[in-house]
């Protein structure tokens, strides 16, 4: 055998590099090594649940950390910056691994007043800041600095946007608006900010309170046994405009209280998620009821670009309802084939150019490097 045959500069086995710019892979093989900027940005938008091919979600996730350690030492205005920019161009599905990112940003000196003075954009909902919560005791602890961005979140909103937050977001992960209250100790002067932020740590209703939550305790306080309980439900729907998510679990059994619901506005994330339940009620039928409706407002590309959608979710949601059962647990339903051709519509739905140049929009189901896109698909 000629041993010299085996040697070319043409064509190189895997198992050797094939130039001096090339690292071992987790396969054994070799490849162009990314830079940690590009690294940080992969983890944000595809974060390490699944783990990949070669490499497991524990070891992936550990190499990710070490990236933000470095990042958070060499560069950490660039850090913060594109954790915010990432969580605010809707370029990820889930919005924990920015929320991890920042987390940890805050326990390195370097990045941490810039870290804190991003939490409101990256946290922008009250499950968001449950889930900083939870990741940041995993690096520092509960200093002065924390403590004031934390209240701050409570005390920059108005009091009728923060009552939203706290009857809507009540608790994740362990965490309630109290126990970060508690915590953070926020000094107010508006009456009706405080009279919220006193709703919140101690039950206390007053004439300051806002008047979603006095729709939230009527909703609560509504006697399910009573012949009347569903129209009394939706009653108060209109009238406070609430959200599922603020009703008891007895009156999101009740076809009407979902028709009141649908008649105020549902978010469209949320109407994803409760398409089966609204077929199992009866709202979805094949032909009448609120079927169209529901479709068109499914396939609104400027709806899905306002509320994030990301097209991974509109994936995910079609093929659960087209499958009519639930993998996480026992419900089952008759999907109708117009929500589900809806869903695989809006999956496909056209992106509006971002700028009179991007006349060919760079979409994250069709750019074989969605991160690498300049103006993300779903703003």
């Amino acid at each position: 055998m000629d041993i010299l045959k085996g040697i070319s500069i043409r064509r190189t086995p895997q198992s050797r590099p094939a130039t001096t710019g090339q690292v071992r892979n987790s396969a054994g093989g070799y490849a162009f090594a990314l830079d940690d900027a590009a690294r940080l940005r992969r983890f944000l938008i595809l974060g390490v649940d699944g783990g990949t091919y070669y490499t497991d979600a524990q070891t992936l996730a550990l190499e990710n950390t070490e990236v933000l350690r470095r990042l958070a030492a060499d560069d950490p205005q660039g850090l913060v910056t594109t954790i915010t920019e990432v969580s605010l161009s809707g370029a990820a599905p889930k919005q924990n691994p920015a929320l991890f990112a920042l987390a940890y940003a805050t326990s390195v000196p370097e990045a941490r007043d810039a870290a804190l003075a991003a939490l409101p954009k990256v946290a922008r909902t009250g499950t968001h800041l449950f889930t900083f919560a939870t990741y940041v005791e995993q690096f520092r602890g509960w200093g002065r600095g924390l403590r004031r961005a934390v209240g701050s979140w409570y005390t920059a909103r108005d009091a009728d946007a923060l009552a939203y937050q706290a009857v809507k977001y009540r608790q994740r992960d362990g965490w309630t608006h109290r126990d970060l209250l508690r915590l953070a100790h926020p000094k107010v002067d508006d009456p009706a900010l405080r009279a919220t932020l006193d709703w919140i740590a101690h039950g206390t209703v007053g004439e300051e309170t806002p008047t979603l939550i006095e729709g939230f305790v009527k909703a609560r306080e509504a006697d399910a046994t009573r012949t009347d309980a569903a129209a009394t439900w939706a009653r108060i729907v209109c009238d406070y405009h609430l959200t599922w998510e603020m009703l008891p679990d007895a009156a999101l059994t009740r076809p009407e209280v979902w028709e009141a619901l649908l008649d105020v506005g549902v978010p469209l994330t949320a109407l994803m998620r409760q398409l089966p339940r609204l077929t199992r009620l009866g709202l979805l039928p094949a032909m009448g009821g609120r079927t169209d409706e529901i479709a068109g407002q499914l396939t609104d590309a400027a709806r899905l670009r306002a509320a994030r959608v990301h097209p991974v979710s509109l994936l995910v949601a079609q093929r659960t309802y087209a499958s009519g059962f639930s993998r996480r647990g026992k419900a089952s339903w008759t999907s109708t084939t117009k929500v589900a051709d809806a869903l695989d519509a809006a999956f496909y739905a056209p992106s509006a150019p971002s700028s009179p140049q991007a006349s060919a929009p760079c979409s994250p189901w069709t750019s074989p490097a969605p991160w690498a896109c300049p103006s993300p698909a779903w703003p």
